[in-house]
């Protein structure tokens, strides 16, 4: 039974971790058309948002899909890798604290 759990957290680690690097890419797929692609934020941000809590259970997720959302919303700050740092904080330093 343990071990069930445990594989199905490695399962959840990964997929988070390439779902992740996914969706960030897309987000920054908006400095591929200047000042256009701005505007492709207005629907990617609360996409990004919701995403993320679906990823991240309880306060993690809460806490980094308003981050997502207003990192995508913002103008010029797309280059944020915002769905990896909340991978680096739940699987590396929230484990260690």
């Amino acid at each position: 039974m343990n071990e069930e759990i445990q594989l199905e957290q490695i399962d959840h680690k990964n997929r988070n971790l390439f779902l992740g690097l996914l969706f960030d890419g897309i987000g920054m797929l908006s400095f591929t058309v200047p000042f256009l692609g701005e505007f492709s934020d207005v629907v990617w941000a609360p996409l990004a948002g919701f995403l993320m809590t679906w990823m991240y259970k309880g306060t993690v997720g809460k806490v980094g899909g308003t981050v997502a959302f207003l990192e995508e919303i913002f103008p010029f700050s797309d280059f944020i890798p915002t769905f990896t740092l909340t991978w680096i904080y739940n699987y590396w330093i929230k484990r260690k604290i």
